[in-house]
């Protein structure tokens, strides 16, 4: 079972820690690690193989509801912007990633792909340390359904 596929079904079981909600085109969650505090990920439930696999209907609605995270999560961290990228090279199947931008960031970084930070040596995701963020995530969407 590939990764997305496994997170999703930890979401269904109540099992995945990440779990911001259940959005009406799958699951808000949190990302692994949060060295740009607020990084999350939108998986599809069902999971597909990508976003043209989606049907009109379905596909809008994912789209909308990655809006709307990106929202929430704007308004949680006080972002400069957010950044979404759906990709599926090494995970072939649908999952957004949504990255908050901050004025804070270093120059050199800010104005380039997320994938030039150091992904091995960045915090990892921890209930204690972001917990309070997740549900504040959650609040927003829950207030904007």
């Amino acid at each position: 079972m590939s990764l997305i596929s496994q997170r999703v079904e930890l979401a269904r079981q109540g099992a995945n820690d990440k779990v911001i909600c259940r959005m009406p085109s799958g699951w808000a969650v949190m990302g692994d690690v949060q060295f740009l505090p607020g990084y999350c990920l939108l998986l599809p439930d069902p999971v597909v193989p990508s976003l043209n696999d989606l049907d009109t209907q379905a596909r809008a609605a994912y789209l909308l509801d990655m809006a709307r995270l990106g929202d929430a999560v704007l308004e949680a961290t006080g972002a400069l912007r957010m950044n979404y990228e759906i990709l599926g090279n090494s995970e072939p199947e649908l999952h957004c990633h949504l990255f908050p931008r901050y004025a804070s960031e270093p120059e050199g970084k800010r104005r380039m792909p997320v994938w030039f930070y150091d992904w091995k040596t960045a915090v990892a995701y921890a209930e204690a340390e972001h917990g309070a963020l997740r549900e504040r995530i959650a609040r927003l969407l829950q207030s904007t359904s």
